[in-house]
């Protein structure tokens, strides 16, 4: 199992996760890994990105853009 370290966490934000891990029965270390999983993991019944993209790929097949080669031109703020 992999090891991350986050360093100069505002006390704030650390009394928070404390206090969070608290209300969830849980330790603080435990909480960021609930709360890291929550946010980057699907949702039991969601579909990831991986699939959703590969089912885009199946329905719409190769999408292909033209291309604008017109040279760009100079923005003026005024």
């Amino acid at each position: 199992m992999s090891a991350v370290t986050i360093r100069n966490i505002p006390p704030e934000t650390h009394r928070a996760l404390k206090a969070r891990a608290k209300r969830h029965a849980r330790s603080t270390e435990a909480e960021i890994r609930a709360i890291l999983e929550d946010a980057v993991l699907p949702k039991k019944g969601e579909k990831g990105p991986g699939t959703l993209l590969q089912e885009f790929g199946k329905k719409w097949g190769e999408l292909r853009f033209e291309r604008d080669t017109s040279p760009a031109r100079m923005v003026k703020f005024e």
